[in-house]
């Protein structure tokens, strides 16, 4: 899961202020070039934190613009910014997902947490449990 960005010199500070279409609320800058692109992926994943914090639709990556660079999402985290968003879909709740599961609450809660390490398989199925499946692929 890429997201496009855009690297605006800044003119007055200097080097570059980044920002994402798609998430609005990502904006960072870095001093270099290369301190920017460093600075554009912690602010995508930290502004994830507000569409989880608020049980909100992630918006998906748009194509690309000509200028933009595309900042890819932690695996872990796009995995879960999928099952977070057909949980929305669906109108799931984690309570009605852990039936699904057979497991707890808690643990539901800790899938759709981006501070908590987990396990692809588990993810997984939690997407098969609302009938979807994960695919990866190799580009």
């Amino acid at each position: 899961m890429k997201y496009p960005a855009a690297f605006t010199p800044d003119q007055e500070a200097g080097g570059f202020v980044v920002t994402f279409r798609d998430i609005p609320e990502a904006i960072t800058q870095g001093d270099t070039e290369v301190e920017a692109l460093e600075m554009a992926a912690d602010g995508l994943l930290t502004a994830m934190d507000f569409y989880f914090e608020d049980k909100r639709q992630v918006p998906l990556p748009s194509k690309a613009k000509k200028g933009e660079r595309l900042i890819q999402l932690p695996l872990s985290v796009a995995a879960k910014v999928l099952l977070l968003n057909e949980m929305l879909e669906q109108q799931i709740r984690p309570t009605d997902l852990a039936l699904r599961m057979d497991t707890t609450k808690q643990e539901v809660n800790r899938l759709i947490d981006l501070r908590h390490t987990t396990k692809i398989d588990r993810i997984s199925e939690a997407m098969n449990a609302l009938g979807k499946q994960i695919e990866l692929s190799v580009a």
